[in-house]
């Protein structure tokens, strides 16, 4: 019996050391990869988005600058494929609260992987790691002409 204890605790204690070498690699994602997917068309459908400085047309109305955290699982797929699922669960949100305020546009979108803000026309950045990726945006909600 003391044998079996001890191999079930140098198991567990073998598991749990494993979670202090966890893998968290940030990456950088294409944007349009993303866009041009029938799954993003339509869940996205009308709605507008324009990463960094982008060009858009004229605001009419700001409804504020919103931030988004999205993780999903990663276990058994490429990071990726797990980024860009993640990237477009960001999207959605998004657009549920620009659906909310009235607003037909998030502008200025911006990654804020654990609050560093960057900017890119093209891409965003994504943390993958053994079991979990995460996408944080941040962008401007509007009502453009």
């Amino acid at each position: 019996m003391r044998t079996y204890i001890a191999i079930v605790t140098g198991c567990l204690m073998l598991a749990l050391s494993q979670t202090g070498m966890a893998r968290n690699d940030v990456g950088d994602y294409s944007v349009s990869n993303v866009l041009q997917t029938e799954k993003a068309k339509g869940k996205l459908g009308d709605m507008k988005f324009y990463f960094g400085n982008q060009k858009h047309g004229k605001v009419k109305k700001s409804h504020g600058i919103f931030h988004t955290n999205k993780k999903t699982n990663a276990f058994g797929k490429s990071d990726q494929e797990a980024c860009e699922h993640v990237f477009l669960s960001a999207l959605i949100q998004l657009k549920k609260r620009a659906n909310q305020l009235g607003g037909n546009a998030v502008i200025n979108i911006k990654s804020n992987y654990k609050n560093n803000l960057t900017t890119s026309d093209t891409t965003f950045k994504c943390g993958a790691g053994h079991v979990v990726a995460g996408v944080a945006l941040q962008g401007e909600i509007v009502t453009i002409k």
